[in-house]
């Protein structure tokens, strides 16, 4: 691996350190593209905007707290001293989207001090890159300042114009919200309901991020946080009126207060990514580049894989998870089922969900290592060792914070003495301790201690009813995936229907761009009639395929019934080819909610795949295959909408045909009314 990097500090010509007439400073990114100014009014208060291709995109946007302990820092600053500094490297993900990543940035650091009495020090913190900008907030060691509470911070991100925002509700419990497309002023978050799930919690007309808006002219922008590390989750409080977001941070039912922190420490990074159209906010690594580096000395023992397991079954109500109703769905017999038909199929793990003692009501709570009497552990993994099939542990928790805690050395421990290197994590429903919620400060802790603590013993964790990611799994690599959306299995619970054709083409703009998503694809029993009357995923079989190539995630499921992939032999030969590890990925087309198409070679063999998924409405696209080598001949395997699919009516006609492609190969497809097409490509000289 190659990594290389210039680190130049020299002072800002437009200002004179300790010069108190000098109120502003500026940065551009490496292309000067994009421009961030600081500034101080005359009462000393802290605002930035920012400009790209010399046209505002975020306006003038005040910065500050409110403490439960002292005065606001809202004002009475001067600046102190203000550096600039070039980075520029490339560092290697162990797994993702792509093998190199380059990190290249600008940085301005300003230093500021009240003029009072008190004069508490505050630092603003921004890094430029070409496709946007991250800051934060240093609150440097200091004799007046030894602690503090937050109640409230005060970031700004006042906007131009009136965008076209995909956005979900700031609930401070679940992300499990259907995303919303309006004018951003014509949000109203309050009035947003299509949640059955009883914890929901939305205490403010506010937005969860990522949230992605569409200019006029084509500009995209889209606003998160990156390294959220023993901070509150921020939502984004929506003024519909001024156009404008401001941070709002998660709290507690029984604290007064948001975040409780010792002095020194610094706030994760506010981001806004900035972009022409709408395939490169997804090629962006802002969010994976403000993160810290990988803290981990080895990670040989994680293998990306796709799995299958015992799960789905469950939602459509062929078994149960605890042995109470007698259909218990975690028996011995069943998982060697699943790991017989992963073992055929190029398909690494099964997930066993409802193994362990404590679904049923009754049980007093869960046991992380102790099995249900009709589910042998040891001879599972045994079983699965010799098939080459790994088994992908689960530890749900109802909400029950406190008693996984306690258990995590003594499961983990169970896990490594079995050669289990994947957990899969769940916190349905509301937590224990009571007054918390599941994307507050201590949460957030709890997620990232979790993480960290099962990396000792050589564990990666896909959790579910997460906390967002932002770009941690640099730091943590067996931070692998999570959920955190809106999943599949919203098409069996949601009396309303499910999840719409355009959900998809939604989140690969938005929750996507924060990090990889577990969305359990591959459904091939569209309609869901033999198991929930009236039921159905409302896309084709083709959509499905082309998902393991859209939504990334080093862990993909193939998570319908193995019958429905028996009975389905030819679609499946895609799903056992695709790749889940990449060395490349190339975002050929798209617009927000409506279609995006996406290319990836994978790294361990060469070959590249490729997807592509619309709404409800058809669409010719044309495959532009330049992102092939020069000179070689590709045989592409190709799986589409056959000419009367669609999601409602025909899901399940597919055509699979093979062309012979090159670098100069156009193509034109026709993608059904919620479908899709995927293909393989792999090179025949």
């Amino acid at each position: 691996m190659r990594i290389w990097f210039i680190f130049l500090t020299f002072f800002l010509i437009i200002l004179c350190v300790g010069c108190p007439n000098n109120q502003e400073a500026f940065v551009f990114s490496p292309s000067k593209n994009i421009k961030v100014n600081f500034h101080l009014t005359k009462e000393g208060k802290p605002y930035y905007l920012v400009s790209n291709a010399a046209e505002i995109v975020i306006d003038t946007s005040f910065l500050g707290f409110d403490f439960k302990n002292s005065k606001p820092f809202n004002g009475d600053f001067k600046f102190v001293k203000t550096t600039f500094s070039e980075f520029n490297e490339t560092w290697q993900m162990p797994w993702g989207e792509q093998l190199n990543v380059v990190n290249h940035y600008n940085e301005l650091k300003v230093e500021l001090q009240e003029k009072s009495d008190l004069m508490r020090k505050l630092n603003l913190v921004f890094r430029v890159y070409d496709d946007g900008v991250g800051f934060r907030y240093e609150f440097p060691k200091q004799p007046n300042f030894k602690e503090a509470f937050i109640t409230n911070e005060n970031t700004e991100f006042n906007l131009t114009e009136d965008y076209k925002t995909f956005w979900a509700p700031g609930d401070w419990d679940i992300y499990e919200h259907l995303y919303n497309t309006t004018k951003f002023s014509k949000i109203n978050a309050l009035q947003y309901v299509n949640q059955p799930v009883s914890q929901t919690y939305i205490p403010e007309n506010a937005v969860n991020t990522p949230v992605t808006l569409v200019g006029k002219t084509g500009l995209h922008l889209s606003f998160h946080e990156a390294a959220l590390v023993d901070y509150a989750d921020m939502t984004l409080k929506v003024d519909t009126v001024n156009l404008s977001f401001k941070s709002n941070l998660v709290g507690t039912r029984d604290a007064d207060y948001k975040v409780k922190r010792t002095l020194p420490f610094h706030t994760p990074w506010r981001t806004i990514q900035i972009s022409k159209n709408a395939p490169k906010l997804i090629e962006s690594n802002l969010i994976l580049n403000l993160n810290e580096p990988n803290k981990l000395s080895d990670i040989s023992w994680f293998k990306p894989m796709k799995y299958t397991g015992i799960w789905w079954e469950m939602h459509l109500g062929k078994s149960s998870w605890d042995m109470t109703s007698g259909n218990h769905g975690a028996t011995t017999e069943n998982t060697k089922r699943f790991i017989d038909f992963s073992a055929k199929n190029n398909i690494g793990g099964v997930l066993v969900e409802g193994w362990n003692k404590g679904w049923g009501s009754n049980e007093g709570g869960f046991d992380y290592v102790t099995p249900y009497p009709d589910y042998n552990l040891n001879e599972i993994v045994a079983y699965g060792k010799e098939k080459g099939v790994g088994i992908i542990m689960h530890h749900e928790t109802y909400g029950n914070v406190e008693t996984y805690t306690k258990q995590q050395d003594t499961a983990f421990s169970l896990m490594k003495k079995l050669g289990i290197h994947t957990v899969k994590t769940g916190y349905v429903g509301k937590l224990i301790p009571e007054g918390e919620y599941h994307h507050g400060q201590f949460m957030v802790n709890h997620y990232n201690e979790t993480v960290k603590k099962a990396a000792i013993y050589n564990i990666a964790v896909n959790a579910h009813e997460p906390i967002k990611p932002t770009g941690l799994r640099r730091t943590y690599p067996n931070t692998i995936s999570r959920e955190g959306l809106r999943g599949q299995e919203f098409n069996v619970w949601d009396p309303k229907g499910g999840n719409p054709p355009e959900h998809l083409s939604i989140i690969a703009f938005t929750r996507m761009l924060a990090g990889p998503i577990d969305y359990t694809p591959g459904i091939f029993n569209i309609k869901l009639d033999n198991f929930k009357k009236g039921k159905q995923v409302n896309t084709t079989i083709t959509h499905q395929l082309a998902l393991y190539v859209v939504i990334y995630s080093p862990v993909q499921m193939v998570a319908d019934l193995v019958e429905h992939y028996e009975s389905n032999p030819k679609p499946l030969e895609f799903i056992k080819e695709v790749g889940v590890d990449w060395e490349k990925t190339k975002v050929l087309n798209g617009e927000v909610g409506d279609f995006v198409t996406i290319a990836r070679k994978e790294r361990k063999t060469g070959y590249w795949f490729l997807g592509s998924i619309t709404d409800e409405n058809p669409r010719e696209i044309e495959i532009d295959f330049s992102f092939l080598e020069e000179e070689s001949i590709y045989e592409a395997k190709i799986y589409k909408d056959g000419k009367n699919a669609n999601w409602n009516h025909n899901p399940l006609e597919i055509e699979i045909e093979t062309l012979k492609v090159n670098k100069l190969s156009k193509v034109k497809f026709q993608l059904a009314a919620g479908g899709g097409l995927a293909i393989s490509i792999k090179k025949k000289n």
